[in-house]
């Protein structure tokens, strides 16, 4: 039994209780759910009690919302149904109005990647002081907070290393706050490539304090604004002519080179500071690309193969053909003596 009174409370009083009894969230996240609610959900459903919101009042503010703003219309309808079944789970309603079949799926398109020769040309052109930066996103596969909250003391020049542990990150219509990593992985020591240690060397040696605290990338003795590098790889993304490619595209295409080296699904899990498997899967098909340089190497080494011959069986006879392998195979179209 569900008291009946429990469910006169509207939405927007109930998804405000909702959010502020939320402190596990993180600043960005808890001011992305504000932002949903206020300009794409409560205009439109907060009025309503809970206990009348039907699931067909539900679908079309979904349908309508999608029509316009597909990605924000599955971000908005997975905090309402979050909202809906804490709603459940409080005995103010027996059963969920968010029954629309497919919605709130994460739908990401996948992601553009960049080569390395257009790496290293993006970073040329980017400002002095903010090329570090950029090869520590590209090369550690580092998030935008976590590069920009990196101290003098995080960086091993010695066993060529960095030490993650604390991200900044700028909530929507808020100043930058300083926290630790998006996740609990997050907070972990990366090896720097050999050709990333003298770019962070040269830094330390130019622009950073002496002090293990002093901030590894500051102006005017400050944080660095995390939009204020995003204006920076914009700059450095048009000089090269890459004007798709987002800076976390930079993440991304490093833990895809790291990929290729044949890194395991739990090695990129921990270089990229990924929570769950799922997030490192996403590069599994540059694993699948070098799994198929592979094969091909391999029909080259059974190709250039001698072919064996056999020894007449002990009871004499002639003994069998032998089988020639790849001999004689064209590998572009498998064709070629097969019998044995």
């Amino acid at each position: 039994w569900v008291d009946p009174r429990a469910g006169s409370i509207t939405l927007a009083a109930y998804a405000a209780a909702w959010l502020a009894r939320r402190s596990d969230l993180r600043p960005t996240t808890k001011a992305k759910y504000a932002y949903l609610l206020d300009r794409h959900v409560l205009p439109v459903l907060g009025n309503e009690p809970l206990s009348r919101l039907t699931p067909s009042a539900v679908r079309g503010w979904y349908l309508a919302l999608r029509a316009v703003h597909p990605t924000t219309a599955d971000d908005g309808y997975r905090l309402l149904r979050a909202i809906i079944n804490t709603a459940v789970a409080d005995e103010v309603l027996t059963v969920s109005p968010c029954k629309v079949k497919g919605a709130g799926q994460v739908r990401s398109a996948e992601r553009p990647t960049a080569s390395v020769a257009e790496v290293a040309g993006a970073i040329a052109a980017a400002p002095e002081r903010f090329r570090a930066a950029l090869a520590l996103v590209a090369w550690c596969s580092l998030r935008r907070g976590e590069v920009l909250g990196l101290e003098r003391g995080d960086v091993d020049l010695l066993h060529a290393s960095v030490r993650i542990e604390r991200a900044w990150s700028q909530p929507m219509g808020k100043a930058p706050v300083l926290g630790p990593p998006k996740t609990a992985a997050g907070v972990r020591r990366l090896a720097m490539p050999a050709n990333l240690t003298p770019v962070v060397a040269e830094h330390l040696d130019r622009f950073v304090g002496p002090a293990p605290a002093d901030w590894l990338f500051a102006v005017d003795g400050g944080p660095v604004n995390p939009s204020t590098l995003d204006r920076v790889w914009a700059g450095a993304r048009r000089a090269i002519g890459r004007e798709d490619l987002h800076l976390h595209d930079l993440r991304h295409s490093g833990l895809t080179w790291a990929a290729t080296t044949g890194a395991t699904v739990a090695e990129l899990m921990r270089r990229g500071g990924h929570a769950n498997p799922a997030a490192a899967l996403r590069y599994q098909h540059a694993t699948e690309d070098r799994d198929a340089a592979m094969a091909a190497a391999l029909a080259g080494l059974a190709a250039s193969a001698p072919v064996m011959e056999l020894r007449p069986d002990d009871a004499g006879g002639t003994p069998s053909r032998p089988f020639p392998g790849l001999a004689g195979v064209d590998l572009a179209t498998g064709e070629g003596p097969h019998t044995l």
